[in-house]
């Protein structure tokens, strides 16, 4: 299945949250594009223009995990150095997340990559189980896919969303027991799926995807079967995080 790799931005009480944050094209050889079989690239700076905003304006980036196709585009080179994309943004990463990035195995050292992560260390904020960025905005550890692997909480009034990260790849990975053979993990990965998919699906919350190449939002019944709202990549992502969404496009499968 193709994949993408597009971040997620949240903009709340005048502060803007960056989900992951891609790849840089510039950082890879066409070997590596490849192998990460992405069906396109993010255009985070012409996205980002379209709110009348720039990297600098980004003031916290949440790394789910530090896997190269969700840091590479941590930082950048200009005139063969390495440099913060995000220069005035607090970068929370996992603790176990950050000690294994630095400290990587012989299953890790190739995604693990130093350009992504030495120029931003002091910028480096750490937790270990949940921290709360924000009201409403809270990061929590799941381990699996890595170890040091976080979903992100989001609440508002009566409505709640989860992005599930790498513990759930895309909307057809729902089954608990489809999890990725990347996953460092496996079995940890089943078990927080089967944590977070029991309390979305229970409450009808909203799922959100970076990989996902059809869907950017969606919620399911609540056996997990049918998709009965979704928000496909082909129509605007622009859509505020508000207690109601009435409006949001419904696409209803038999």
């Amino acid at each position: 299945m193709p994949s993408v790799a597009d971040p997620i931005l949240i903009q709340y009480q005048n502060k803007n949250y960056l989900i992951d944050a891609s790849m840089d094209a510039n950082k890879l050889n066409e070997k590596e594009k490849r192998n990460l079989g992405l069906a396109k690239e993010a255009h985070i700076a012409e996205s980002l223009a379209e709110l009348n905003l720039t990297y600098e304006d980004i003031d916290a980036v949440l790394m789910t995990h530090m896997h190269n196709d969700h840091a590479n585009g941590l930082t950048y080179l200009e005139n063969g150095e390495l440099m913060s994309r995000y220069p005035n943004a607090t970068i929370y990463i996992n603790a176990i997340e950050w000690d294994e990035v630095r400290h990587p195995n012989m299953r890790t050292k190739n995604t693990y990559i130093k350009g992504n992560w030495e120029p931003i260390q002091d910028q480096v904020q750490t937790f270990t189980d949940q921290i709360e960025i924000a009201p409403g905005i809270t990061m929590e550890h799941t381990g699996g896919h890595s170890n040091g692997h976080t979903m992100i909480r989001l609440e508002q009034g009566e409505e709640t969303i989860f992005h599930l990260a790498d513990i759930l790849l895309s909307c057809v990975h729902v089954n608990p027991l489809w999890v990725g053979a990347v996953d460092d993990y496996p079995m940890d990965s089943i078990a927080a799926k089967q944590k977070y998919l029991s309390e979305g699906l229970e409450n009808g919350y909203r799922f959100i995807f970076y990989h996902d190449p059809f869907y950017r939002m969606i919620r399911y019944s609540e056996d997990g079967k049918e998709i009965i709202e979704g928000l496909k990549r082909s129509e605007p992502s622009l859509i505020p995080l508000t207690d109601k969404q009435d409006k949001f496009p419904q696409e209803r499968e038999s």
